[in-house]
């Protein structure tokens, strides 16, 4: 229990420190934000406005998939070294690929919702716009989309297993590295500041790392999830579009189709933007969870001990 609580709170509190970055990723990766944003010559695709747009359905998500995730990676982790002998590397990035999977599952439609309502252009009135999550929802419902809100999961998970499986060894190995040099210190505040600096430092350069080097299945995801409905940008949804083939959007089919417009750099478009807020989550994130996970245990649980 003190597991899911303590992944659901680390959940919350990245949410709202870097979600608006991931609003302007997904912006920067969508093959139509000039054209959606800057048609009157005044909007930037980059401007800081309605960065917030669909945080509704991703913080209502997001606390059950954290706890999911990270209730799923420590058993997984304890069981596998239970019952195989292979290196650790190998057990952390199982453990891990596990939990991914079992977490997108929830995380995928409200990923969906996120992604349409964070391109939607903000008057910066919410009282009259109301939320732009039950809006893209609507829109999303009404161009047909209602039934494939799962659309992307494969996409997700693609980008998501290469991410987590490649971070978390790096980051148990560099966590492992780091406590090895440091005292021992009793149970108290001092501990527990230590655990979640130590833990936050780990993820954080783990995170910047494996980003970095999967941006290319981010974008493809992004792109599939954006084209979900009849049109890249969520103008068209709230004009009625229409819905596409789906059976185009096949990963490789949208990654042969970015390569060809814009080549390998169109692969990594936001690839340092993704990799500084994944380092900034991840850190956040990690260390957070280490630290709640000690204190809700009452220090008693050495958070430095990896299996």
């Amino acid at each position: 229990m003190d597991v899911y609580v303590a992944g659901a709170f680390a959940a919350f509190t990245v949410d709202m420190l870097i979600y608006p970055f991931d609003t302007l990723k997904t912006r920067l990766q969508s093959r139509d934000y000039l054209k959606t944003y800057a048609q009157d010559g005044k909007n930037n695709a980059l401007a800081l406005r309605g960065l917030y747009q669909g945080i509704g359905s991703v913080v209502l998500v997001t606390l059950p998939a954290a706890g999911v995730f990270f209730s799923t990676y420590e058993l997984s982790k304890t069981t596998i070294a239970k019952i195989s002998s292979v290196p650790l590397p190998v057990v952390h990035s199982v453990a891990s690929a596990m939990a991914e999977a079992a977490s997108c599952l929830v995380l995928t439609p409200a990923e969906l919702i996120k992604q349409h309502a964070q391109m939607m252009q903000s008057n910066g009135n919410s009282k009259k716009t109301g939320s732009t999550s039950l809006k893209a929802f609507r829109a999303l419902y009404e161009a047909g989309v209602g039934r494939r809100l799962f659309t992307g999961y494969t996409a997700l998970l693609a980008r998501n297993l290469p991410l987590t499986a490649m971070q978390f060894p790096i980051f148990e190995h560099l966590r492992s590295k780091i406590w090895a040099t440091r005292p021992r210190r009793e149970p108290g505040h001092q501990r527990i500041l230590e655990t979640g600096a130590i833990a936050g430092a780990s993820a954080a350069t783990a995170g910047a790392i494996a980003a970095f080097i999967t941006t290319p299945s981010d974008v493809v995801k992004t792109r599939m999830m954006l084209l979900t409905g009849g049109s890249e940008n969520s103008t068209a949804f709230e004009k009625g579009g229409t819905s596409r083939n789906m059976g185009a959007q096949r990963p490789w089919r949208v990654a042969k189709q970015i390569y060809r417009e814009n080549g390998t750099k169109g692969l990594f478009r936001g690839g340092g933007l993704r990799s500084t807020w994944t380092a900034v989550g991840s850190g956040l994130y990690l260390g957070t969870y280490d630290a709640a996970k000690l204190w809700l245990g009452g220090g008693k649980d050495a958070a430095e001990k990896s299996v």
